[in-house]
């Protein structure tokens, strides 16, 4: 069954972005999908939508969100990495894209180093995101920087703080939790099913959960 969604996918030809594409459609969804280089796009189906060009260029944004109810991003530094305010440079288009088009749901996924004032982190977490800022310092603060920019937009967003993503159509629990992650990985297709799944669930709206396997 068609559902009456239709969502705007940014990094959907990524690691972890195909495993949503997929999981997206198998659900039913109609998806406008941005693609900024077509060789990486492997995937075909009458319910998809592309939209080529770059999430640093407004009006492709803006050409995107045009009668989507909703946005998810599984945007990535991709290979090779691209610039190190990559993140904050898309948020800003995506924020005010969202606004302009009165867009619902933002669903955006970033890493287990962001922080937020909920937090309780445990030693690994902590460990975690110090190495992170040891060896990535520009690309880590970029990420900060998003989360503080939705923060203090008027959307509706969530964000997903993860740990290890596995590469694998293996399912098993999931937990999340605003404070702390306990897990150290999670399923690229555990991850599809709850960045799914908040399309019309409300518990996390301008939260930033952390998820992973239990």
């Amino acid at each position: 069954m068609i559902k009456d969604i239709k969502i705007a996918v940014i990094g959907g030809t990524g690691k972890s972005g195909k495993y949503l594409v997929k999981h997206l459609v198998g659900d039913g969804y109609r998806l406008k999908m941005l693609v900024r280089n077509p060789n990486r796009l492997d995937i075909t189906d009458p319910l998809i939508e592309v939209v080529y060009g770059d999430v640093l260029d407004y009006e492709t944004v803006r050409k995107l969100f045009e009668g989507c109810q909703a946005v998810i991003s599984t945007l990535g530094l991709g290979q090779p990495p691209s610039e190190t305010s990559l993140f904050s440079k898309a948020s800003a288009n995506i924020i005010q894209s969202i606004e302009e088009n009165w867009i619902p749901r933002y669903i955006v996924t970033t890493g287990l180093n962001v922080d937020t004032p909920f937090d309780n982190k445990g030693f690994a977490t902590k460990s975690a995101t110090e190495w992170m800022y040891k060896n990535f310092p520009l690309t880590t603060a970029d990420k900060q920087k998003e989360y503080e920019m939705l923060s203090e937009s008027d959307i509706n967003w969530i964000m997903v703080r993860l740990p290890l993503i596995e590469l694998t159509d293996i399912k098993c629990e999931t937990e999340a939790n605003l404070e702390d992650c306990k897990g150290d990985k999670i399923s690229a297709a555990n991850l599809a099913v709850f960045l799914t799944g908040q399309l019309l669930d409300d518990t996390y709206i301008r939260m930033a959960p952390f998820l992973y396997n239990a």
